[in-house]
């Protein structure tokens, strides 16, 4: 069986909202969601595939599946003359665009560390180094999507992809982001060696 009984919502959850996106994208003729309807249909049936052999935790689950939805949202749904991406949330400060940007990869980091601890043969003492090969990796993964989107602005026309200055936010709050779940997981691990330090103490002193 490829997935439990825990990871079935979240498959429902994203059979529900791709098709609905997919028929507000052909009805728009918005090809570029479209395209990204393929990417996330592309990536959903790895992790379907890849989920017993890999266990990716519910918080990666969830995140990549609510994503997706922010993505989708973001270029489907309009909100006055423009779509959801343009909406400014915070004046001057923060876009919706940005938010899903660190959201998004910041859950690409949480993915990217996963995967790394499989192929590390021994247990990892000093966490600076390999922190920032994470963010590096989540980052990285970030750059992926901007020529994701380049194809997309080169391969059809009217797509909501901002030029140059855009690009660079995107990768800006890529970064933050990935800094953001980097810095979630120093706190988790410390929270466990924590944890495991004081299950020790309590044993001996048994």
């Amino acid at each position: 069986m490829l997935l439990n009984r825990r990871e079935f919502p979240v498959l429902i959850f994203n059979l529900i909202y791709v098709p609905v996106f997919t028929v507000i994208a052909l009805r728009n003729l918005n090809f570029e969601f479209i395209l990204y309807v393929g990417v996330i249909l592309v990536v959903g049936a790895w992790v379907v595939v890849k989920q017993r052999s890999i266990q990716f935790p519910p918080a990666v689950l969830w995140g990549l599946s609510v994503w997706g939805l922010l993505h989708m949202a973001g270029g489907n749904l309009r909100v006055g003359e423009d779509v959801l991406y343009g909406l400014q949330l915070i004046p001057i400060v923060l876009r919706y665009d940005q938010l899903v940007h660190a959201f998004g990869f910041g859950t690409a980091t949480l993915l990217c560390c996963h995967l790394l601890h499989r192929y590390l043969k021994h247990p990892v003492e000093g966490w600076g180094t390999l922190s920032f090969l994470i963010v590096m990796m989540g980052c990285g993964l970030g750059a992926m999507n901007e020529i994701v989107e380049f194809i997309a602005v080169k391969s059809f026309e009217n797509t909501n992809v901002g030029g140059y200055d855009n690009t660079l936010w995107d990768l800006i709050f890529n970064l933050v982001g990935a800094v953001a779940a980097t810095t979630y997981l120093a706190w988790t691990r410390k929270a466990v060696a924590r944890r495991r330090t004081s299950e020790r103490s309590e044993e001996e002193n048994a």
